[in-house]
């Protein structure tokens, strides 16, 4: 599929970005984006100068990322059901959405729930980042898949910048290992709305 290109080396690509997200909803309900990519690519970024876009065209919109569902280093392939269950399925049928975070520390999900905000939830935009999110279980529960794109050699550089980089350091290989059977398995690129293209600047 030869989905359009944005870049964010581009003057107002995050308005380019925002232009593409679907008007109008569901009956009370919101529009959802994915933002898709490899490890290092810019989706939290991206996913971040999005929702701004949106709220300056007065579009209440809420970002929520994938690391909240997956559960643990070796849960990327789980999260995905969990996506379409507390929030994907909901949200089709018109009802609230909301999901347990995942606690890092603990070990665990939270035993509370988290809600979509209630000016999101009447019509505004959710928008998904992180890998997973444009699973093949829950593409056609989705308004936009963007996938963002950037060299290897970036990727690496931006996960050496992580502020958590030394934390994320022993789990890199395997998460690695998992992006890679789930892209494999699922090909969210092949099937993006809109591809980002993310360069070192």
């Amino acid at each position: 599929m030869n989905a359009p290109r944005i870049s964010t080396a581009a003057d107002g690509w995050e308005e380019a970005l925002a232009e593409a997200v679907p008007s109008g909803g569901p009956p009370a309900g919101p529009r959802v984006v994915a933002v898709e990519g490899r490890s290092g690519s810019g989706k939290s970024t991206v996913a971040a100068r999005l929702r701004a876009a949106l709220a300056g065209r007065g579009r209440p919109a809420a970002v929520l990322s994938m690391e909240d569902l997956y559960p643990g280093w070796e849960g990327l392939a789980e999260a995905p059901a969990l996506l379409r269950e507390w929030v994907l399925e909901p949200l089709s049928r018109g009802e609230r959405a909301a999901w347990r975070r995942y606690d890092w520390e603990r070990g665990g999900f939270a035993r509370g729930w988290t809600p979509l905000p209630e000016d999101v939830a009447s019509g505004g935009v959710l928008v998904v980042e992180g890998s997973g999110s444009g699973a093949a279980a829950g593409r056609g529960l989705l308004d936009l898949l963007v996938w963002v794109a950037a060299p290897g050699d970036e990727r690496a550089r931006r996960l050496d910048a992580r502020g958590d980089a030394p934390v994320y350091a022993p789990y890199r290989r395997v998460w690695a290992e998992q992006e890679e059977s789930f892209y494999a398995e699922n090909r969210p690129r092949e099937h993006a709305d809109l591809v980002v293209d993310n360069p070192a600047r």
